[in-house]
């Protein structure tokens, strides 16, 4: 089999690249462990239940968000529903409930009237956003620092430190390891676009992206596994691939003049490439290391929460062991009975995740697979469970009627997250984003192999993902 191009794996970054290469004329073949394309941008069904797996909200789609030229280009804008979210979040802890609007100034105000002592440092916090390429152009020779340096520079008030970083969780599990840059260019998106959540779930995207792929005459190949990049006089010429259905089976091969890997960076220098070229790859990942994963607990709602006085999209609880930023790193480790996490609602939009009167949500917390990694299957599902009650009964203290609201729930840790994506620990956001990381390009040793996933400088989440897989697209047709 002869193509143009392959591409290794379906996530949004490998379909993004996919479609645009397709969509450019180029004979595409994408091949896919999974039986769905996506990665975390995927949907499962659950007694009648859609069950968003990673879409919490996108951020941004104004008009200056490259995500929307990027759409407009694949035609995504005619296909796929993008719901406003209602707000950016609620912030609870015991001293504090706070909602967060997506408006700047409304923030700014809101914040002000409560904590008027931190006026300046509120005004800096924004301005540091909402004018962040003109300043990473002002500094780009200079040491960059971390969010909760940043923060620590300019606020005084604990509390208000960790309303702002409500977030945080979106993008790293410690404000003192992550990139100021990277922090405010992700956060600012979400203050000039708001957030948005794809009606149907996120799966809808994936599924049209691949139709791009199809109808542009490419190939996807779900449920098989690439297990080599062919490499010939240090260039990558074709797979080496077998179905995951039918092991009995010879592995095939295919060739192309571009391999994509959309597969992590370090499963390629790991267990894809021949090992003197995986060799050369790692020394370019040294100083490297994975991000934090997540747990998910989902559930399918027998009524929708606004009847149980639930009013916000999404509920960020922080428990009270945090007082301060730096506590944050420690309580992501903790038990989960003190872990901190996130609640959505989906019922709060028009979701379509749920049956009429029914509802859809989740709680998602900071996870590792070190926590799972020596529990055989009985523990394992003994600490789900575990996990799942605890975060229940918090819920039940928050919203009475919570508990007799759940219909079904399902856990998955950042062990089901490494199984399903393949990624080192299960890690959602690619690489950590640290300064150093930031300002790190891998030098990729073999010629015409190409990375688009999150795991590239673009970084995680979604957008990351998106402009990886477009970025990567557009290298590939310059140079050919």
């Amino acid at each position: 089999m002869n193509y143009d191009v392959i591409v290794i794996g379906a996530g949004l970054g490998g379909l993004t690249a996919g479609a645009k290469l397709a969509k450019e004329g180029k004979r595409v073949l994408l091949v896919e462990q999974h039986d769905q394309p996506g990665g975390c941008a995927t949907t499962f069904k659950r007694k009648g239940f859609t069950m968003e797996v990673g879409l919490h909200e996108m951020d941004g789609l104004h008009a200056g968000d490259m995500k929307t030229r990027i759409f407009r280009d694949l035609g995504v804008m005619d296909a796929v529903k993008f719901l406003k979210v209602p707000e950016f979040y609620r912030f609870v802890n015991e001293r504090y409930d706070v909602t967060i609007s997506h408006n700047p100034e409304e923030v700014q105000e809101t914040l002000i009237s409560i904590f008027p002592k931190e006026e300046s440092g509120i005004q800096a916090y924004f301005y540091q956003l909402m004018n962040i390429r003109k300043i990473m152009k002002q500094s780009a020779d200079q040491p960059e620092t971390t969010i909760g340096e940043f923060l620590d520079s300019i606020i005084m008030d604990e509390d208000l430190k960790l309303i702002l970083l409500g977030n945080l969780g979106y993008f790293h599990d410690d404000p003192y390891s992550l990139s100021l840059n990277y922090y405010s260019m992700a956060q600012s998106s979400y203050y000039q676009g708001g957030g948005n959540f794809i009606q149907g779930g996120s799966q809808v995207l994936s599924d049209y992206l691949m139709k791009v792929i199809s109808d542009n005459g490419g190939t996807v190949l779900l449920n098989h596994l690439v297990q080599e990049i062919l490499v010939e006089d240090g260039a990558a010429v074709g797979i080496r691939f077998q179905s995951q259905k039918k092991h009995e089976e010879e592995p095939e091969l295919a060739y192309a003049g571009i391999i994509v890997a959309n597969a992590s960076i370090p499963q390629v220098a790991g267990s894809l490439l021949p090992e003197s070229y995986a060799k050369l790859l790692r020394k370019e990942m040294i100083g490297l290391e994975p991000a934090a994963s997540l747990l998910t607990v989902y559930f399918g709602f027998n009524k929708k929460l606004k009847d149980i006085g639930n009013h916000h999209y999404s509920t960020f609880i922080y428990d009270k062991s945090v007082h301060k930023p730096a506590d944050i790193r420690l309580n992501n480790h903790a038990d989960f009975d003190q872990r901190s996490f996130t609640f959505v609602d989906y019922s709060q939009i028009d979701s379509k995740l749920a049956p009429d009167g029914k509802a859809v949500g989740a709680v998602c917390c900071v996870d590792y697979t070190s926590d799972w990694e020596s529990l055989d299957k009985e523990a394992y599902k003994k600490r789900k469970e575990q996990a799942a009650q605890s975060f229940i009964n918090r819920l039940e203290n928050l919203l009475p009627g919570f508990r007799q609201a759940v219909e079904y729930y399902e856990v998955g840790t950042a062990r089901s997250v490494e199984r399903y994506t393949l990624n080192p620990n299960g890690a959602v956001y690619g690489f950590a984003q640290t300064p150093f990381r930031v300002k790190t390009r891998i030098m990729n040793p073999v010629k015409n192999l190409y990375f688009a996933s999150a795991w590239t400088q673009t970084g995680g989440g979604f957008s990351g993902a998106i402009f990886s897989g477009y970025f990567c697209a557009m290298e590939v047709i310059r140079a050919r």
